[in-house]
């Protein structure tokens, strides 16, 4: 990852977690109608970008009391092998030794989460779901929402389609459990494991289109970026329908970071139970990184470098100053967990 006192001159310069894996098993405005807080079957445009082309299903739900819609993806699923071979270029030592490993069938955010989404869950937008039901009203209100960030968290890149950035990975997950109660519908964060068999979407190669002489076709990064972030979708997608898997915003996984993971996880739905707040593990590179970033088996561990410049003490546990490449992506289990088991899961991962 680059300087980030590079990245913000470039800014200004253009314009400015032992419950079963069943609970592991973009967001974006859609124009399409359904009523309100109702999910829908929507069949997906597919493009002949890879020779494991499959037709994409999925639905797509509205926010209740918004308009505001977001689309996931229906991943089946099936065994891949994990990490990268030692003979790949600019592979490193914590991609291996690969494994070969399973996951279940889960549904994936066609997009990266959009700050039309995100925002939703601040205390400035808590009047909008005053008028649902008494009972959701009162588990929505005891989630504590994001204390105000110490500075603008998009660092003037833009907001309208841009996917959101600078929040830690805790933030993400309480927003993912507010995101749950309001729907009615559990969402959470990608294990690594489910993320990469995403990103790859049948491919074994570095990267799911292929040679890396395509990639300016498929990815956000560095050399094309420009100094900022893009909308989100303006690439073309995975052989699966899935946008900016490689690019635009790194993605937070739900995994504590580990070098030697592979040699330590379960083959069947793996997960490194996080227990600190740092390192995590987030994936696919951003428009901040180099090409060999964005390579499907590519892993970033999280540090305290991200909050450096947050003078406060302490420094906050929402957002992370140094972080305007790292956003995430919604991930749902094909088969829901019961609330029981929901319930387990938000005090294991959120220490509750």
């Amino acid at each position: 990852m680059r300087n980030l006192n590079k990245a913000m001159k470039r800014v200004i310069i253009y314009g400015i977690v032992g419950i079963g894996i069943t609970l592991l098993t973009s967001s974006c405005k859609s124009t399409q109608k359904i009523t309100e807080g109702e999910s829908a079957t929507v069949k997906l445009p597919s493009e002949s970008i890879a020779s494991n082309q499959k037709k994409e299903t999925g639905y797509a739900e509205t926010i209740a009391s918004t308009e505001v819609m977001f689309e996931m993806i229906d991943i089946p699923g099936g065994s891949f092998l994990m990490g990268s071979p030692e003979n790949e270029a600019d592979r490193k030592a914590d991609e291996g030794a690969q494994k070969e490993v399973s996951v279940d069938d889960f549904y994936m955010a066609k997009y990266e989460t959009t700050w039309d989404v995100f925002e939703l869950f601040f205390k400035q937008n808590r009047e909008l779901f005053v008028k649902l039901d008494n009972n959701k009203v009162i588990k929505i209100d005891a989630i504590t929402r994001p204390s105000p960030p110490y500075e603008d968290p998009s660092y003037g890149m833009g907001k309208e389609d841009f996917p959101a950035v600078s929040m830690s990975a805790y933030s993400a997950l309480v927003f993912c459990k507010w995101l749950s109660t309001v729907t009615g519908k559990f969402y959470r964060l990608p294990t690594e494991a489910e993320w990469e068999y995403a990103a790859r979407a049948g491919s074994t190669t570095a990267y799911s289109f292929g040679d890396v002489t395509n990639i300016d076709d498929y990815a956000v990064y560095y050399k094309n970026a420009k100094g900022v972030y893009a909308k989100v979708g303006t690439k073309k997608p995975n052989a699966w329908g899935l946008y900016d898997m490689h690019g635009n915003a790194a993605e937070w996984t739900l995994d504590e970071y580990k070098a030697d993971a592979y040699a330590t996880l379960e083959s069947k739905n793996p997960w490194m139970t996080p227990m600190v707040i740092h390192p995590r593990v987030y994936r696919g590179g951003s428009w901040d990184d180099d090409a060999k970033a964005l390579r499907s088996a590519a892993r970033t561990a999280s540090s305290k470098k991200l909050q450096k410049r947050d003078p406060q003490i302490p420094k906050s546990f929402w957002w992370f100053t140094d972080s305007n490449f790292v956003g995430f992506r919604l991930v749902s289990p094909k088969v829901q967990p019961t609330a029981d088991e929901q319930k387990k899961f938000w005090q294991r991962v959120l220490d509750e």
